[in-house]
């Protein structure tokens, strides 16, 4: 039997616990320093058992680089609307989406992060084609069918774009570490958003006529 059909006959609940435990330690250790011996005391398992599932650490590695990039692909950028041609409220969908995607998978998008400064070493050839293909759809989702009409004759367009980007991330960010090490799930988010849309406004009033 395939060793990944071996890890993927088990519960979901109990796969759940290994990815979870794993994608921690990948991404707060990166490749190199991240330890097996941490994983599977996070998990709950024998070491034998993460082996027997996966042959390698390397193994590991390349199954979780899939898994998140299939998160990535179907729970964030799939579901951003390009049918909307105003950039900054295509932005704004993108964020709520992002946001979702981001509380539902914190340790995903956290190994993400850790991902993309890896070594082409260790990431197959087949992956790096598919992490190209998805910062292509990213572009295109985020680009594709804006109505460049809406901003101001005497504005780089081009430019515009990269600022409205810096300042939407840069607000992220901000309000990430702010929130950092507290459960979600008794956090109003609502203020938040307010203050992000109060932002976006102000965006619009500086870059469209």
């Amino acid at each position: 039997m395939d060793i990944t059909k071996k890890f993927e006959n088990l519960d979901d609940s109990k796969q759940q616990r290994i990815i979870n435990a794993a994608l921690k330690e990948f991404a707060e250790n990166g490749y190199e320093q991240a330890s097996t011996n941490r994983i599977v005391k996070s998990a709950g398992i024998g070491k034998g058992m993460l082996f027997y599932y996966f042959k390698s650490k390397k193994a590991l590695y390349h199954y979780l680089t899939d898994y998140t990039l299939d998160i990535v692909k179907n729970e964030y950028l799939t579901l951003i609307d390009t049918t909307e041609p105003d950039f900054i409220e295509r932005m704004k969908q993108a964020s709520r989406v992002k946001a979702k995607a981001l509380s539902d998978n914190p340790d995903t998008f956290n190994f993400l992060g850790t991902l993309l400064l890896t070594s082409e070493e260790e990431v197959s050839a087949d992956q790096l084609k598919k992490i190209q293909e998805l910062q292509k759809l990213g572009n295109s989702k985020i680009y594709d069918n804006i109505d460049n009409t809406l901003f101001r004759a005497d504005i780089d367009v081009d430019k515009a774009f990269k600022l409205i980007r810096w300042s939407i991330e840069g607000y992220q960010n901000e309000i990430s570490a702010q929130l950092a090490g507290r459960k979600m799930s008794s956090v109003d988010l609502h203020p938040y958003w307010e203050e992000f849309y109060e932002y976006l406004d102000i965006l619009k009033t500086s870059f469209y006529k």
